[in-house]
């Protein structure tokens, strides 16, 4: 059974293996490291790449952090426990193109001990195009769709409705982007141990980098002009507004005294919000707002 150590290994293997994948799709910067540790216990190595031949702003994250739990945090999850253990990677990459579409990934390993010894992964990986293309959103849910389904048939269709659920914007009444996958305090069952839990976690971190890139590739010399880039800043602002509000992630960085600079590495160099704004009828801004709700079969 894979122990905290063996978990903590390979999510540090698998950020260099990404930050090595993106240097080499985007063939113009490199990442910039930032190793930090975080007051209480732990630390991490913050990953920043910025101004590429594709990528405007991004950053793929390690961390493993340890100490004692929070009184409020045990409140919050509903459990007991004097001191917790967490490590993973998280990643937002924002493209300068309008055509090429926002990414995110987070996989993630907690463990708490106390009164109750508890442990559970989470994760996912989720797409927002600025504008969206049916044919990528089919590729990006298919591939996905392979991942979950060398480990269980279920996974699919529950961690994508979990998605759906999780990355929508309440006070919008959109969704963020085309979803994706989304899951969290996988324990093991008496069908499925830790080790196989473990097994697919790794899997969804060794899908970005081949997905992410035939994504960019395709899509990173399509031509576009003002009102795109226009709407690709409005866009972020969408994106922004979930981090800050509603990404449990985010909270949970700020409630355990995380490191600011990571917390909010996942923002854009740039973005804007309009009063009131609304694309013109028909148009391709429109027609992508329209795609924006839940329950979409993409697949």
């Amino acid at each position: 059974m894979p122990d905290k150590q063996t978990i903590t290994s390979f999510f540090e293997h698998l950020q260099d293996t990404i930050c090595q994948g993106l240097e080499e799709a985007d063939g113009g910067a490199e990442f910039q490291q930032d190793a930090w540790e975080r007051p209480g216990g732990g630390g991490g190595r913050t990953r920043v790449i910025q101004d590429g031949n594709v990528l405007e702003k991004g950053g793929v994250n390690f961390s493993a952090v340890y100490g004692e739990m929070p009184q409020a945090l045990q409140e919050k999850m509903g459990m007991v426990g004097n001191t917790f253990y967490a490590t993973g990677v998280s990643i937002v990459l924002h493209p300068k193109s309008p055509m090429a579409p926002i990414i995110h990934m987070n996989v993630r390993y907690f463990e708490m001990s106390g009164e109750q010894n508890r442990y559970w992964f989470g994760g996912g990986i989720d797409l927002t195009p600025h504008y969206v293309v049916k044919e990528d959103a089919r590729y990006f849910h298919q591939e996905l769709k392979k991942v979950c389904d060398r480990h269980h048939t279920e996974f699919y269709p529950q961690f994508k409705s979990w998605a759906d659920d999780y990355f929508y914007i309440k006070h919008r009444k959109e969704t963020r982007g085309i979803g994706g996958i989304f899951f969290d305090r996988l324990t093991e069952t008496e069908s499925f141990g830790k080790a196989q839990i473990f097994e697919f976690v790794k899997d969804v971190g060794l899908a970005f980098v081949p997905v992410y890139s035939q994504l960019i590739q395709k899509n990173r010399d399509l031509p576009f002009g003002e009102k795109e880039k226009d709407w690709q800043l409005v866009r972020r602002g969408r994106y922004v507004e979930f981090n800050l509000v509603l990404d449990q992630g985010t909270k949970f960085g700020l409630e355990t005294d995380g490191r600011i600079e990571s917390i909010l590495m996942s923002l854009p160099k740039q973005a804007n919000w309009y009063y009131n704004h609304q694309p013109e009828a028909g148009s391709k801004e429109a027609e992508t707002l329209a795609w924006l709700k839940k329950g979409i079969n993409w697949v």
